[in-house]
Formats: C-alpha cells, sequence, structure tokens
C-alpha cells in the first residue's frame, strides 16, 4: 500500500506519518515549505507566544505601584529572540521528518504537490499513483470580503509577529483567538491606541457570557482599548494618514480612522491550487481561484465524505484549528487508512473541548475544558455550577493579579465533573488538572481541595468545595 501525505512538515503530517511508518506501508511525503517546520512553529502558536511575553512582563510592571517607572520593549530584541527560538523549534521538525525519509520504506520530496486525479499527485516531474492520499496542508490567513479592501494595505498576525515598527493608531477587524491575542500586544509592547470591531454583544463565544463581560472590562480598563460591540463592517477606504473604517454601529452609521488596518479574521484551508477539482471530491476554486469546500467535506473519520480514500487532517479540514487535536487526528487518520485497507470499520475522533486563549497578554488567559454551564444546558444536563472571583483568594492579590473569574461545572446527579472555565493569572497551567479530572471522569467529592497555601490553585479548591456541597 502507498500513501502520500501533502503537508508533511505539519503537526498533522507528522502525526500520520510516525504512525504510518511503522506499518508495512511505502510513504511518501511531500512539504514545499520555506524554511518549513508548521504553522505552530512559524507562524502560530510559539512565535505569538515569544512575543506575548514581552507585552506581559511591561504589563505587570505597568500595574504595579509597587515598582517606579515604566520600561520601554524593545522591539528589534524581542523580534530576534522570537525568530532564534521558532528557527530552533522548526530545524528540530524537519529533521524529524527527515529522520524518517532515511526509512527504506519512506521518502521525502521538498516540492510542491497538485493533484490531477483522484489519488494521482504532481509533484516536480513525477506523477505518483497512491492508494491513499492524506492532505494536511494546514490553513491560511482569511481576508473577508469587504468593499474597498483590496485598496487599502493592512497588516495581519504574520506581519506583526515580524515587525519592529508601528504607526500610532489601528483598527482592528477580527476579535476571535487571533486578535484576542494580538490585541494586548499591539498596545502594550507596541504602544498603540487601538479600536477593535467585535459583531457580538460580547467576545468568547465558547464560554459562557460572564467570561465575555469580564474580558471585555479587561481590555478596556486594563489595556485602555475600544472595544465596539454589535459593530459590523460596511466598507473601508484609503486616506491620506491611513484607512477609514464605515460601520454599523448599533444600528448606528459610524466611521473609525486610523493609521492602519489589522486583520485578525479567523484562517481558512490552504488548499487552493491544490487541484481538488481534479479528483472525484469535485471541489471547485470560486471566481477568484479560493477552495472553500463546506465545513462538512470531511467526516469525523478524517475520511473524505465522497472519497474513502482520501484523507484530510488538521486545520485544512475545518473542524478544529488547534494543535493536539491536529495530531491526535492524524493518528486517527493513520488507524483508519489501516483499517480501510483491511475492510474493517474506521474509528470517529472525538475528544473532550480543551482549549486554552492567551488573552490578557498571557497574564489572564482564558481556559475552557468540557462543559461550559450553556453548552451543558444545551446538552440537557441537569449540573450545579461553582462561581469563584480570582479577587477572593488572596494569593492573586499577593501576585497583583486580581482580574478574572473561575466557574465549574458538575452532574447534579453522580457527582462527575463535567467542565471548568477560567479567566485569571495561570488559568493556562491548570487546564491540565482539570483535564485530568474530567477526561477521567472523577466525581468532585473525590477531588482533594487541598492546593498548597498560598498558591494560584487555591481557586479550584474553592469551586469544588462549593460544588460538592450542593450535592449533600
Amino acid at each position: 500500500m502507498h500513501v502520500v501525505i501533502i503537508g508533511a512538515y505539519g503537526s498533522a503530517g507528522v502525526a500520520v506519518a510516525n504512525a504510518l511508518a511503522e506499518e508495512d506501508v511505502d510513504l511518501t511525503l511531500i512539504d514545499d515549505g520555506e524554511p518549513g517546520g508548521g504553522l505552530c512553529i512559524l507562524r502560530g502558536c510559539m512565535p505569538s507566544k515569544e512575543v506575548l511575553s514581552a507585552a506581559a512582563h511591561r504589563f505587570q510592571v505597568r500595574h504595579d505601584h509597587r515598582l517606579s517607572g515604566v520600561p520601554e520593549v524593545d522591539l528589534e530584541e524581542v523580534v530576534e529572540t522570537k525568530n532564534e527560538h521558532t528557527s530552533n523549534f522548526a530545524s528540530h521538525r524537519r529533521a524529524a521528518v527527515h529522520d524518517l525519509a532515511e526509512r527504506e520504506n519512506v521518502e521525502f520530496v521538498h516540492d510542491t504537490a497538485r493533484l490531477v486525479g483522484d489519488h494521482t499527485v504532481e509533484v516536480g516531474d513525477r506523477e505518483i499513483e497512491a492508494d491513499y492520499v492524506v492532505v494536511a496542508t494546514g490553513s491560511s490567513v482569511n481576508v473577508p470580503d469587504l468593499p474597498g479592501i483590496e485598496d487599502v494595505d493592512y497588516a495581519t498576525s504574520s506581519d506583526v509577529l515580524d515587525r519592529t515598527e508601528f504607526p500610532d493608531s489601528g483598527v482592528v477587524m477580527g476579535f476571535g483567538y487571533v486578535g484576542i491575542e494580538m490585541v494586548p500586544y499591539l498596545s502594550e509592547a507596541c504602544g498603540m491606541d487601538l479600536t477593535v470591531i467585535e459583531h457580538d454583544e460580547r467576545p468568547l463565544d465558547e464560554a459562557d457570557p460572564e467570561f465575555g463581560d469580564e474580558l471585555l472590562d479587561l481590555y478596556r480598563e486594563e489595556f485602555g482599548i475600544e472595544v465596539l460591540t454589535e459593530t459590523h463592517e460596511q466598507s473601508i477606504e484609503a486616506t491620506d494618514d491611513g484607512v477609514r473604517l464605515h460601520v454599523d454601529h448599533d444600528g448606528e452609521d459610524e466611521t473609525v480612522e486610523a493609521d492602519e488596518l489589522y486583520l485578525f479574521t479567523g484562517r481558512r484551508p490552504t488548499l487552493d491550487r491544490l487541484g481538488l477539482e481534479n479528483t472525484a471530491l469535485g471541489i471547485e476554486p470560486d471566481e477568484t481561484g479560493r477552495v472553500d469546500p463546506d465545513p462538512a467535506w470531511v467526516a469525523d473519520t478524517m475520511q473524505a465524505t465522497e472519497d474513502s480514500r482520501f484523507f484530510a487532517v488538521g486545520d485544512v479540514n475545518r473542524k478544529e484549528p488547534i494543535l493536539h487535536v491536529a495530531k491526535e487526528q492524524g493518528a486517527v487518520a493513520a488507524e483508519n487508512i489501516l483499517a480501510d485497507a483491511a475492510g474493517e470499520e474506521l474509528t470517529e475522533y472525538e475528544n473532550v473541548h480543551h482549549h486554552v486563549m492567551f488573552s490578557g497578554a498571557g497574564v489572564y488567559p482564558f481556559v475552557r475544558v468540557g462543559h461550559s454551564l450553556e453548552s451543558a444546558e444545551e446538552a440537557g444536563l441537569d449540573v450545579v455550577t461553582a462561581t469563584r472571583a480570582a479577587s477572593d483568594d488572596g494569593v492573586f492579590k499577593t501576585k497583583d493579579v486580581p482580574e478574572g473569574l473561575a466557574r465549574l461545572v458538575v452532574d447534579a446527579n453522580d457527582g462527575t465533573v463535567l467542565g471548568y472555565q477560567g479567566l485569571h493569572y495561570h488559568a493556562d497551567v491548570m487546564a491540565k488538572t482539570m483535564q485530568v479530572i474530567i477526561e477521567n471522569g472523577m466525581d468532585v467529592r473525590d477531588v482533594p481541595d487541598r492546593a498548597y497555601h498560598p498558591t494560584t490553585p487555591e481557586i479550584i479548591d474553592g469551586v469544588v468545595r462549593e460544588t460538592a456541597a450542593q450535592l449533600d
């Protein structure tokens, strides 16, 4: 059996390759990355946390009245340090792929792949006939279809990560994961005055409303960022000094002027020019060349709904663009390729919701593991909850990070811990603890409520005690 993996440097592609390399399978790994290493390493998770850490240090100094003076962020040093670290990370990833290719059953081709038939891959001057094709080409910046946008200059998160100079003001479109992380960096480290466009009443769609409201307060009051909620972009135009964005703000026509436009409007599957229109999938590009398949184009088995021998993993399948999910999807895809070839039943990928967003420059990250109260109620579950402000625990005050809150969701009938949300200092660190508790179906009454004092996990103790008391 011959399997071709397109996008072999990324996390999802590597996961498929690692699993299949151990089997009686001939593998052709293809990637045209320059330098190559995957989105997370080069333009996503890792470099964004690199630059956010500089903003976090400045933010904490600025908010601590015990310290005098506010340090300036040396953006050239920030970018240089980021580049050094991510270059090393990417080099390690490439080496791992190249090491795989040292095996007799594995080859690596550093070139651009294009599908010219159902399972026929053109790469360089070769055409490879595969039994199975795996696409793991990741995602690209999504540029919204807004009148006038083709006539203005804009910066994306990739641009922000590399720049050492910024204008005085900016208007931001997109306040999801990317915007929530990048906006405090622009404000705190780059010294910009920002206006953010938020379509809904509050951000953080996956969270209970109290967390979105808390985030708004944090960004407005602690970072000095203007967030226009219930606002929709109508058009944009260039001005002599920058850009003018026309919006509908709560039913009223308004304009926002700034030196520069920042697009944090999400990502879309990297499928343009891959040749899906030449396959049984029949997914045609639009008149601009964009390929945006229906979200249901790939089943939970990672198998394309229109071709049992075509698999898509990671960001490209439009399911859940998170690194650990991409890796797990890759492992499931490898298992299912072997199962399909043997005529066996395939396994659907499923997981417990486990997201971390590095909001508030990473000082006040948001975490959701398992259910929110809203999602539990939508699922018809009978639950008890406890919500606790970070300021209720003295340790957050002693560390001068008193903002935020936490919530625990527990099954009212048997005490099973169903979900945790946290928007507070160290919430990202606590996500792993809550993952263990939730994925193992622990009864809240069996969770020890004795964190070392004074440490930030005492916030977990508080919601554990309160929900357990409601069961007795």
